[in-house]
């Protein structure tokens, strides 16, 4: 490991940076990079957190960027971390800066999860990476009984438009069905469904980035209620509505292509 002495790059105020680091083939390991950094919750509940930091060259070019998520940091305190970068991004000469890309945090009360212990609810509710195509955006919104109970689901999710402060945004108008953002994307009849433990379904969240007259809207979270008095969970789509003020969400349907993560035995 060699460490890279000038770190630089803009930071956040609730991430900072203290370390960047190198390894070379030749030292007997993949080449690679990894940075140590800070996080420090200052709000009033604990939060989950995920960092994505862009390694930089030489030249000030970006090299490539990671994530890390950092889980469970409670009120007014800071917890260290690191993040790696895959191998084959060049030799440790090759990168001498990281910045903080972006920072994205969601109250562990409301966090989302695909695998792990199974949340009190008996569901994981995550969103995945999502489609984009001539400005029209595609994101899936997936439910799983991860429980020993059936799980029933009727018609459409409820979800809110959050901004960057976790505050609703009234600006912008929640369809029930997606058809109003494009007549090409699946949006079928609503419909009650049972999920029996280990099944799954899906709903579509889609919107266009169109950016005319106004003011163009960026919503990083939607706070999801799989079901009316659902506790809520919070995702994070990335949502670049421009100007057009409307984001559909389609129906639930049956994911018959769900595979339920494998459970890992604790390490002695």
């Amino acid at each position: 490991m060699v460490p890279i002495p000038s770190v630089g790059g803009a930071e956040d105020d609730e991430v900072r940076i203290t370390g960047l680091y190198g390894w070379d083939a030749g030292s007997g390991c993949r080449p690679g990079f990894s940075a140590d950094f800070e996080v420090t919750n200052s709000s009033d509940e604990a939060a989950t957190y995920t960092v994505t930091l862009g390694f930089r060259s030489s030249s000030g070019g970006a090299l490539t960027n990671a994530e890390q998520v950092v889980e469970g940091v409670g009120a007014g305190k800071t917890v260290k971390a690191s993040v790696l970068t895959g191998a084959g991004v060049g030799s440790s000469s090759d990168v001498t800066g990281v910045s903080v890309v972006q920072v994205r945090s969601v109250p562990v009360a409301e966090a989302s999860t695909a695998s792990g212990p199974c949340p009190a609810s008996g569901v994981y509710v995550y969103v995945d990476k999502g489609d984009a195509a001539m400005g029209l955006r595609a994101v899936g919104l997936h439910l799983a009984n991860c429980g020993e109970e059936p799980f029933e689901v009727n018609g459409y999710p409820q979800v809110e438009v959050l901004d960057e402060d976790h505050d609703r945004v009234d600006s912008v108008r929640v369809l029930k069905g997606t058809g109003e953002i494009s007549t090409g994307l699946r949006d079928g009849t609503p419909q009650a469904l049972v999920l029996r433990p280990g099944e799954a379904a899906q709903a579509t969240l889609a919107w266009r980035n169109t950016t005319e007259f106004g003011e163009a809207v960026n919503a990083p979270y939607a706070r999801v209620r799989v079901r009316p008095g659902a506790d809520p969970v919070m995702v994070i789509p990335e949502l670049d509505l421009g100007t057009t003020g409307k984001l559909g969400v389609g129906s639930w349907e049956k994911d018959d292509t769900y595979r339920a993560p494998e459970t890992v035995a604790p390490t002695p």
